[in-house]
């Protein structure tokens, strides 16, 4: 098992199907990520720490550094954000479709960064 299998495992049975929703809509952005833990939280590292996700009492959170967050700000005018993270409530439907967006954003900005081929 991986860290993040491991981590997803030891999670409350209740939210494990989230947290296995949000590590494969990454996964999906991001086959070729190493899935590491890193701050205790699941990382996919690609070049540098891409993404994180973590769950926590209230909410499901998500870490696409300040550039991700800045770069969808009108799509998260309805969570809780600050400088570089994301708060999905617990009781509420995750965005997947967000999330698979703010990855390929990171993905892009890993290409270009590392002037990379798509």
């Amino acid at each position: 098992m991986n860290p993040i299998e491991t981590y997803i495992n030891n999670m409350p049975i209740a939210y494990q199907p989230q947290l296995q929703a949000i590590r494969q809509t990454i996964q999906d952005v991001l086959p070729e990520a190493e899935e590491q833990l890193k701050y205790q939280m699941p990382t996919f590292h690609w070049h540098e720490n891409v993404i994180h996700f973590a769950l926590f009492k209230h909410h499901f959170g998500l870490y696409p550094s300040s550039s991700g967050v800045a770069a969808f700000q009108d799509q998260l005018s309805g969570y809780q954000t600050s400088k570089g993270a994301i708060q999905f409530p617990l009781d509420q439907p995750l965005p997947l479709d967000l999330i698979r967006q703010i990855t390929e954003f990171r993905r892009q900005e890993i290409i270009e960064k590392y002037d990379l081929k798509d």
